[in-house]
């Protein structure tokens, strides 16, 4: 009776290991959640991700924390924005991983910003300045043009990595592809009537979806990027919008929003919290709905 049971055992042993979900074959480190998305499309079962921050932190200040140091540890790659985006934080966080896999120039080290045309790049570097970025404004997931862009280059990263399963990173790309594009001319046509709407910036973090919609920046509450504006400073900026109205001011879900309140108080605009990256608001699941929901925010506001 034993060896029977131990003989049937065997036999469901094989079923057993089929009913098993598959491991993962590549470990991702993604340094944003938009990029933690992204992978999430073109890999689906075949990575394992963890993003190191979400839609409410602030990208530029990151703690080195123990935890993620340990999922560096075991990244096979590394999927940041680059142009100096989180050269406050990771850095450290590579060091201190002592992972060779995902170290710039290596296979393993992803930068999303090298394959797309950079925006407000500086002419001249002085750090007294504020948050700027040698390599060019840093914040591209604001335009959908650029998400396209570094999915088809990231998949060829995927293939490069993980070889026997490249047929299938090729097989999903085309189809996010398909249905970006799709989504692109849809957004794109409902937000034909935000071409050239006067708005104002908390931070100058939206140049790309300025680009993409034919906005038009008339003010910036920051006085340095990255640095909270002063009373003085905002006042200045509500006597520019006297001669230059703005039809609205705008801020990331991660920032605090006093300075963009006191204007829109002040200034009689309407203000709107763009959800930024994935999970910046509860329509921004993933991708396709947080471009959406922007749209959605900025028409709703535009018709105020």
């Amino acid at each position: 009776m034993i060896r029977l049971k131990i003989f049937g055992a065997l036999l469901l042993l094989p079923l057993a290991l089929l009913a098993l979900p598959a491991s993962a074959a590549v470990r991702v480190f993604a340094c944003e959640p938009e990029w933690a998305a992204l992978t999430q499309e073109l890999g689906g079962d075949l990575v394992d991700i963890t993003s190191a921050t979400t839609a409410l932190q602030d990208p530029h200040q990151i703690q080195a924390r123990p935890s993620l140091i340990a999922r560096m540890r075991n990244a096979d790659l590394l999927v940041c924005t680059g142009a100096e985006l989180e050269i406050g934080w990771l850095p450290a966080l590579l060091q201190q991983s002592g992972n060779a896999k995902v170290q710039p120039g290596q296979p393993g080290n992803f930068a999303a910003a090298d394959s797309v045309r950079k925006l407000e790049i500086p002419t001249l570097l002085d750090r007294s300045q504020g948050d700027v970025h040698a390599a060019g404004n840093p914040h591209i997931q604001t335009d959908p043009r650029n998400i396209a862009a570094v999915a088809s280059a990231l998949s060829i990263r995927l293939q490069q990595l993980d070889p026997s399963n490249a047929s299938q990173y090729a097989r999903r790309q085309a189809d996010f592809a398909q249905r970006w594009q799709q989504a692109m001319g849809r957004w794109s046509a409902r937000a034909a009537p935000l071409r050239g709407t006067p708005v104002a910036s908390q931070h100058k973090g939206f140049a790309y979806l300025y680009d993409w919609l034919g906005l038009r920046e008339v003010a910036v509450l920051e006085a340095r990027p990255g640095v909270e504006p002063t009373v003085s400073h905002l006042q200045g900026v509500l006597a520019t919008l006297k001669s230059q109205p703005a039809k609205m001011v705008l801020h990331a879900a991660y920032q605090d929003s006093r300075a963009s309140d006191w204007l829109s108080r002040n200034a009689s605009i309407p203000v709107v919290k763009v959800p930024f990256t994935v999970g910046g608001s509860d329509a921004a699941k993933d991708l396709f709905g947080l471009f959406d929901d922007t749209v959605t925010r900025l028409l709703a506001a535009a018709a105020r």
